[in-house]
């Protein structure tokens, strides 16, 4: 989900905002709702993401966890599969109450992680956002675009992974807002919370990877 770009006067030209995007059905929420974003390729998509939705949604109280299906996820040189392929099984694996799953990513034009959350904030006034993501990305967290911006603009919540788990708690993004985790108690708390505002869910592990189902087709 993040994006890398040159600065706004990169060759002489303005970069254009991202382009208003019509709201799809599930996609219309009102204020005082609880909203996780849920970005990624899902390329493809697995229990492991579905335990990740459905963990931070029970633990959070959340009233809705929105998937975001990115086109391409720009740290990984492998190109993603078929957007409409990807949209079709993560839909299919989402089938729960309270889930809903979008490619408003690229229907806004937004390329980097930092552009989307800012449109869907400004888009939504009045609803609670919080970003979602396994324990393997907070690892490379701070390989993101503008990370510290994303941490300045919307409440985190991590879910635990099998993969570099460990190494993930000692990642440079944990290290720089250790004073802004939040613990076990009030987890409920936290979509309401003012960013920077982070939370670290331990769950039982899912050992299912994307990397993993590619490799056995």
């Amino acid at each position: 989900m993040s994006r890398r770009r040159s600065s706004p006067m990169a060759r002489g030209r303005l970069i254009s905002a991202p382009k208003p995007a019509r709201a799809l059905r599930g996609e219309t929420f009102v204020r005082g709702m609880k909203v996780g974003l849920f970005g990624g390729t899902f390329d493809p998509p697995h229990d492991g993401h579905l335990h990740v939705a459905e963990a931070a949604k029970r633990r959070l109280g959340l009233d809705r966890i929105w998937w975001l299906v990115s086109p391409q996820n720009p740290l990984k040189q492998r190109r993603a599969g078929e957007l409409d392929s990807r949209m079709a099984a993560v839909s299919a694996l989402a089938d729960r109450p309270g889930m809903v799953v979008s490619d408003i990513e690229t229907r806004l034009g937004c390329n980097r992680t930092i552009e989307l959350i800012n449109a869907l904030q400004r888009s939504h006034p009045g609803v609670h956002f919080v970003w979602l993501m396994g324990a393997d990305n907070l690892r490379s967290f701070h390989r993101w675009g503008q990370w510290r911006q994303i941490f300045g603009s919307v409440p985190i919540a991590v879910i635990s992974r099998p993969q570099d788990s460990v190494r993930a708690r000692l990642a440079p993004a944990v290290r720089m807002h250790a004073d802004s985790r939040l613990r076990d108690q009030g987890l409920a708390t936290l979509p309401l919370k003012k960013a920077p505002a982070w939370t670290y869910l331990i769950e039982p592990l899912n050992w299912h990877s994307s990397s993993a189902l590619r490799a056995q087709t």
